[in-house]
């Protein structure tokens, strides 16, 4: 760990995952006064980190070659040097395996790694987003079963990440915190911490309310999501414009959201954590019956914008040639992880169609390069409303153009979602 201040521990933390969660906490921890080792399983990302190159686009290369030039940043393949420091942040993706369940692999995996080096006295935080119980059921077993037999004391705490990709507004320090740990020193250390780096931190009582809150959040949108996407279909049948319809509906001051329709969901919160709800729901002998519909209708919203999309085309369904401008999850990024796109492309397929793509942001998507816009195409759709699509070239040809991000409705040959 040459080239990094350990000389004060009190002031080292060490994150586990340096992604789109740990790569942006560790840059507010350093301009917080902490010095931060970077753990990675990947030394060609390691080697990345630092150069001075970043992997994750909120994060800039000037300001990952500041940290790094002034001592305060160090990415490392060896967990044993979390040992260097006082607080260790767990910030790994807790995806869903094969059969849509909670897999929790890379965070257990990242727990027994680390677990053999922690100092006594550390305090270790979960970040990952998973289901209530999993700090107090899952990481501090393993823990306790692979600490140092010199580290008597550790201290434990759930703060769930909250990080929106993108966002020129929220970010790591004036996003609110939850932080709930699992005994009173626990807290007081967590608290602490958060607040070093944050201006505003929320404690709650236990852990599980704190990771129960996360799972809350992103199930709150799923829901409202998919009602919205369900609603639209009732008024497109009915020809009445939805997006009327919701803008009337907002004009009241109280007791309404607007919600917009899409394509579907896509990112790495809303189509994963709600599952882990429902099958934690399922594992206490319930049903979460209203989320797991909203589930269902979400996986099966690309196809009712692929038959919308295919019925604005004069052509057969088999000789139809569909654009998809925008694949990734949301404007403004190249994530393309849980891309509703890739649901909409295989509808699409399945019909018949030939698709292509574009995406200004996105160089490579599923195996497959992009398009010229100039592409030859019978109708096409926008499913996210990246900077740069050219749409009005498209118009100029007499292409048709479903939008389904409600940017494009003003202008002629354009039908919105």
């Amino acid at each position: 760990m040459s080239g990094i201040d350990l000389s004060d521990r009190t002031k080292v933390l060490a994150i586990i995952g340096q992604g789109y969660v740990g790569l942006p906490l560790a840059m507010a921890a350093v301009d917080a006064g902490w010095s931060v080792i970077g753990i990675e399983k990947s030394s060609s990302r390691v080697e990345q980190l630092n150069s001075g190159s970043s992997p994750v686009e909120d994060i800039s290369n000037t300001r990952l070659a500041a940290a790094i030039s002034a001592k305060k940043y160090f990415a490392s393949n060896n967990p044993e040097d979390v040992s260097a420091a006082s607080v260790v942040t767990i910030c790994v993706p807790t995806p869903l395996n094969d059969a849509r369940e909670p897999d929790l692999e890379l965070l257990e995996s990242a727990t027994r790694e680390v677990a053999p080096h922690l100092s006594n006295e550390t305090l270790l935080v979960s970040e990952s987003t998973s289901y209530p119980g999993t700090l107090r059921d899952v990481i501090i077993p393993i823990v306790d079963s692979l600490k140092p037999t010199a580290t008597t004391t550790l201290y434990f705490a759930s703060a769930p990440e909250r990080v929106n990709p993108g966002d020129p507004v929220w970010d790591q320090k004036n996003t609110p915190r939850l932080v709930g740990g699992i005994d009173e020193e626990s807290q007081k250390r967590a608290l602490a911490f958060y607040n070093s780096i944050c201006d505003s931190v929320v404690a709650t009582s236990t852990p599980e309310i704190a990771e129960a809150a996360k799972i809350l959040e992103n199930t709150f949108r799923l829901v409202n999501i998919a009602m919205i996407n369900e609603f639209t279909q009732l008024c497109s049948a009915q020809g009445i414009n939805v997006h009327e319809v919701i803008n009337a509906a907002a004009t009241k001051p109280y007791g309404f959201m607007p919600f917009r329709p899409g394509v579907g969901i896509g990112g790495h919160c809303i189509p994963v954590d709600p599952l882990y709800l429902t099958w934690w729901a399922r594992k206490g002998g319930q049903v979460a019956s209203l989320v797991e519909r909203s589930d269902e209708i979400s996986n099966e919203m690309p196809i009712y914008v692929a038959e919308r999309a295919l019925a604005l085309s004069k052509k057969s369904a088999s000789t139809q040639k569909v654009l998809i401008m925008g694949v990734a999850y949301k404007p403004g990024v190249g994530d393309v992880r849980e891309t509703p796109a890739s649901a909409l492309r295989a509808a699409l397929v399945a019909r018949g169609a030939e698709v292509a793509w574009v995406d200004p942001l996105v160089p490579l998507w599923e195996g497959t390069k992009p398009v010229s816009e100039s592409w030859e195409c019978d109708v096409a759709i926008v499913a996210t409303n990246q900077p740069g699509l050219d749409v009005k070239s498209l118009l100029a040809r007499g292409t048709p153009v479903l939008d389904c991000t409600n940017n494009y409705g003003e202008l002629a040959g354009v039908e919105l979602l």
